[in-house]
């Protein structure tokens, strides 16, 4: 049997040299003794975590984030080495392979501490974890009175060590810089619980993107960009745009070509209608790739150098455009989704404005049947 073509219509190509340059934006901001953590959860958002993850380390950080053990895991048996704090929640099944693999847990219930506690017992030196507090967020972690519960009224296993404390900011880009005050004054409390109480907590982090820009005083001793390394911000008008580079381009080619007559109808439902003789491609990528549906009728797309709408309901894997205007596209030209054509482009950014989203979403919503083709660093 004959090989598999590696010929791919549908592509994201992920430039690792531009989320190096991100990196070293994010770095200039901080204090040399600042630590950086970067996020690659969910797939880093969209990007391809082990890749990510390998130029991470090329380019000397010393931690990364993910969400979850078996995010973790992937990037453990791909040869990722470095500490790896898994943010959110896990269960009691799932501690025998968070020691095996070497993972540091972030803790945001009391009632896992004693799991953990007893699993890490036989070991010679005590195992890292991170708490998390409750400071405004409410989704997890820890309240003051757990904390001092923790600290004074029981006392802290002595088979855990304590590397890090951490919260998480809900409105750091927002329009007003309450909430986020609040926030970092109750963390600095939880804080003082836990040096009161004897522990040195090496790695305090609480800045997410948007507030390594906004709150200096919140950097502490690390941080963790997220959205910042992809080449994106959610900062409002009035704060300076950091400069960042996109890091992902998505792309494919036209399929075919076909004249409709004033009156034909376009994909499901016929919610195009042609008001004159159109000429219309049709692209090989759909929702099922991660073209919102919401781009219905709305988007638009770059054909040689161009901006094209997007016509009728996008398809699971297909969609048509109206490329009257550009009479020379033929089949097998490149179609840019996300990215730059000639003097054109369309970001992640402004696929969000016109779905009513954050950059985040676009950029994880990439399915993973899409191949990513990686631009090495140099």
């Amino acid at each position: 049997m004959s090989s598999t073509s590696n010929f791919h219509p549908t592509f994201a190509t992920v430039d690792l040299t531009a989320l190096a340059y991100n990196l070293s934006q994010i770095r200039r901001l901080l204090s040399p003794s600042c630590d950086i953590m970067p996020v690659v959860k969910a797939n880093a958002y969209g990007h391809g975590a082990i890749e990510t993850a390998r130029a991470l380390v090329q380019q000397k950080v010393g931690y990364l984030a993910v969400f979850s053990i078996e995010e973790a895991v992937a990037l453990r048996q791909a040869g990722i080495a470095i500490s790896m704090l898994v943010l959110g929640p896990f269960f009691p099944q799932q501690v025998e392979d968070l020691i095996a693999y070497r993972l540091t847990p972030v803790v945001s219930d009391l009632s896992i501490i004693e799991v953990l506690a007893h699993a890490a017992r036989s070991r010679t030196t005590p195992y890292s974890i991170h708490l998390k507090v409750e400071t405004g967020m409410n989704r997890l972690g820890l309240t003051q009175d757990d904390l001092e519960t923790l600290f004074t009224k029981r006392a802290f296993p002595s088979s855990l060590h304590l590397e890090g404390l951490m919260s998480h900011l809900a409105d750091s880009d927002g329009e007003t810089l309450d909430a986020t005050d609040a926030q970092m004054a109750r963390f600095n409390r939880a804080l003082s619980i836990a040096r009161d109480a004897g522990y040195e907590v090496p790695l305090v982090h609480l800045s997410n993107s948007a507030s390594i820009i906004r709150f200096p005083s919140a950097h502490y001793t690390m941080v963790r960009p997220g959205i910042m390394l992809y080449g994106y911000h959610t900062l409002p008008s009035t704060i300076p745009a950091p400069d960042l580079q996109p890091v992902l381009s998505l792309t494919t080619c036209i399929a075919q070509l076909r004249h409709i007559r004033p009156g034909d109808r376009v994909s499901y439902n016929g919610t195009f209608i042609a008001r004159r003789s159109t000429r219309i491609a049709v692209l090989p990528i759909g929702y099922a790739d991660g073209l919102s549906r919401r781009l219905s009728n709305r988007g638009v797309v770059l054909i040689r150098g161009r901006r094209v709408p997007i016509i009728g309901l996008v398809c699971m894997d297909m969609v048509m455009v109206d490329v009257t205007t550009v009479p020379d596209a033929t089949i097998g030209d490149e179609v840019v989704m996300i990215g730059q054509q000639g003097g054109e482009k369309i970001t992640a950014k402004d696929i969000a404005e016109w779905t009513g989203t954050i950059p985040y979403e676009v950029l994880c919503a990439i399915s993973p049947r899409v191949p990513r083709r990686y631009c090495l660093l140099s």
